[in-house]
């Protein structure tokens, strides 16, 4: 073997041995994707818990009725009920504050009214009628939530706010629902303003400021019931100052049916 011979024998074997590595690693590859498509699939082809209502429903006008309602996550015999015989009553044009030490079960509560799960005993009723016989879609539909944890998309300003809305949403219900909430200030401020991108999970904003449009986005849809699941919890004291004013703004500055500010 000349020395030319044995130069290009060598890179030859060198360049084959990254191949013949990853091949050797292939069938464990394999085998991970397989355990991980056999638990994919089995969620996938998993029954909901939550069975659809065939009713459909697009408000409501008389009141959402919680009646003797019992509810726990573990269905052992010695679990202890989240929810234990709960009743009370949410009338339309009212505010309601549930108030309580953190897991007394008031996201519970939510939760049960969007049909996240079903109770397990007594009823929720909408205007008389069991909510467990409503499309759970349109349930949905005509309620607005703002929660602890705002979700934003890596997308302007406006679509965040118009994020969930059927069909076009006009710039002006935008800006509506951004001044209602008391957004609208610091999103004019933006050089970009409404075409401002906000970044991942809204990392180019404040706390107050994601959940100030958190709040515009629930108030665009204008839903029949607005809930607010501990909203300003995760604020400072001014930003929850200024979240809080913007919900007194849009409820016109009423105070809750059970006396709370």
């Amino acid at each position: 073997m000349t020395a030319n011979e044995l130069i290009v024998f060598a890179f030859s074997l060198y360049s084959a041995m990254g191949p013949i590595k990853t091949l050797g690693e292939a069938n464990t590859s394999i085998q991970n994707g397989m355990a991980s498509a056999e638990r994919l699939f089995e969620l996938i082809d998993a029954e909901p818990l939550v069975k659809n209502g065939t009713h459909s429903i697009s408000g409501f006008s008389d009141v959402i009725r919680f009646e003797d309602v019992s509810f726990k996550y573990l269905q052992e015999a010695d679990a202890a009920a989240v929810l234990d015989h709960v009743s009370f009553d949410i009338r339309k044009g009212e505010l309601v504050a549930l108030v309580g030490q953190s897991g007394s079960g008031k996201s519970t509560a939510v939760d049960l009214l969007l049909r996240f799960y079903d109770v397990d005993s007594g009823r929720i009723t909408i205007d008389g009628v069991d909510i467990r016989e409503f499309d759970y879609k349109q349930l949905r539909s005509m309620i607005g939530v703002v929660s602890q944890e705002v979700i934003l998309f890596n997308d302007t300003i406006e679509h965040n706010i118009a994020y969930g809305v059927q069909g076009v949403v006009e710039h002006e219900r935008v800006v509506q629902a951004a001044g209602l909430a008391n957004a609208r200030k610091f999103v004019e401020e933006k050089p970009d303003m409404y075409e401002t991108i906000v970044g991942d999970r809204g990392l180019q904003l404040s706390g107050g400021q994601r959940q100030r449009l958190a709040i515009a986005r629930a108030m665009v849809r204008n839903p029949d019931l607005l809930i607010f699941d501990e909203a300003t919890s995760a604020l400072d004291n001014e930003s929850e100052q200024v979240v809080q004013e913007a919900i007194r703004q849009y409820f016109g500055g009423q105070d809750c049916a059970c006396g709370c500010p």
